[in-house]
C-alpha cells in the first residue's frame, strides 16, 4: 500500500507544478507588465544588445555624472572620476579601474561598460560585458547626456533634465548680459601644474554654459587660438592678451600660481576691477549634469551674487 501511495503523490505534485507553470505566462502576457531584459542600442560602431535596466556599470572615461544623475548603479570608474571631489560621496565605495585592468573589471561583474572610443582592449572588454564607446566632442554636452539616457533606457529622464537646464542657463545668461553689457567678454583660464591654458567653447570648466547656453562673448584672441582645438597653452607674459573683461580662473590645488604675483597679472583690467572669479580646478574638467549644475551655481553667484 505504501509503495502505491508514493507514486500517486508524486504524480499529483507534477500535475500541480505543471498547471502552475502553465498559468504564469498567461498572466504575464495578459498584464503586459514584463519589461524586456535587453534593448538594442545604436552605437557609433553599430547595434549593441545592452541591459534594459543595467545594475552594475563600469565607466572607463568619464560620463560618471551622467550615469549617476540618471540613478544607475556604478561599480567601477576611471581614476579621474574617482578623484573628482564632486563625486566623492557617491563613489566612496566604488572601485577605481582602467581599460588595462581586465581582471579587476571581471571581478566587478559588470553588465555594461562605457568609455571613449580610444580605450584600450575594447575587444576583450566586449567579452566581459556589452561595451559602448563614444568619440569625445562628436556630440555637444547636452546631446551627449540624452545619448547616454538612450543607452541606459532613460531617454525621457535625460531629455527632461536637458530641457530644464537649458531654460535655467539661458535665463541666467540674460541676467548676466543685462548686468555686464552685451559686448563684455569672458575668458576661461586654468592653472594646471606649471602651465596656463585658455579654453574655447566646448572644453568643460564652465565653457559650455558661458559660451553656448548663455551666449557670452569670447575675446577675439581666445577665439583665434583656442576655439578650433578647444584649448591653448599660454605663458604668464601674454596672459593680458587673452584676458577678457571678466575671467573665470580655474586653479588646481597644486598648480604653480606665482604668475599672480607679477605686475603683468596685477595690471590686467579684470584683476584691477575685481572681475576674476576663482573656480576649483579639481572636478572642473567634466561636462555632466552633476558638474554642470555645480558650475551654473558658481557662475550665477560670481556674476550676479545670488
Amino acid at each position: 500500500m505504501k509503495k502505491l501511495l508514493v507514486p500517486v503523490f508524486l504524480m499529483l505534485v507534477l500535475v500541480i507544478s505543471a498547471c502552475g507553470k502553465g498559468e504564469a505566462p498567461e498572466k504575464e502576457a495578459a498584464s503586459g507588465s514584463k519589461e524586456p531584459e535587453f534593448i538594442t542600442y545604436q552605437s557609433e560602431t553599430g547595434a549593441v544588445e545592452v541591459p534594459a535596466d543595467p545594475k552594475r556599470v563600469v565607466l572607463l572615461s568619464g560620463f560618471t555624472g551622467n550615469v549617476l544623475d540618471l540613478g544607475v548603479n556604478v561599480v567601477g570608474v576611471d581614476v579621474w572620476s574617482k578623484n573628482n571631489p564632486t563625486f566623492s560621496k557617491e563613489l566612496k565605495d566604488v572601485e577605481e579601474v582602467s581599460d588595462e585592468n581586465l581582471e579587476k573589471i571581471i571581478e566587478l561583474d559588470p553588465d555594461l561598460i562605457i568609455g571613449l572610443s580610444n580605450i584600450k582592449n575594447a575587444d576583450k572588454l566586449k567579452e566581459i560585458a556589452p561595451t559602448v564607446t563614444y568619440t569625445w566632442g562628436k556630440l555637444d554636452y547636452l546631446s551627449q547626456h540624452v545619448e547616454i539616457g538612450k543607452l541606459l533606457n532613460k531617454e525621457k529622464e535625460a531629455q527632461a533634465w536637458v530641457d530644464d537646464f537649458k531654460k535655467r542657463a539661458e535665463a541666467t545668461g540674460d541676467e548676466i548680459r543685462g548686468k555686464i553689457g552685451e559686448d563684455a567678454t569672458v575668458s576661461v583660464i586654468e592653472a594646471f601644474g606649471k602651465d596656463l591654458y585658455v579654453y574655447g567653447a566646448n572644453w568643460a570648466r564652465g565653457t559650455e554654459i558661458l559660451y553656448q547656453a548663455m551666449d557670452l562673448k569670447m575675446p577675439e584672441k581666445v577665439k583665434e587660438d583656442a576655439e578650433k582645438a578647444g584649448y591653448y597653452t599660454i605663458s604668464a607674459e601674454v596672459l593680458p592678451e587673452y584676458a577678457g573683461d571678466y575671467v573665470i580662473l580655474s586653479k588646481y590645488s597644486d598648480a604653480d600660481t606665482s604668475f599672480e604675483e607679477t605686475e603683468t597679472f596685477k595690471n590686467i583690467p579684470a584683476v584691477k576691477n575685481g572681475q576674476v572669479y576663482e573656480m576649483k580646478g579639481e572636478g572642473a574638467s567634466f561636462s555632466d549634469p552633476v558638474t554642470l549644475e555645480k558650475q551654473l551655481s558658481f557662475i550665477k553667484e560670481s556674476f550676479l551674487g545670488n
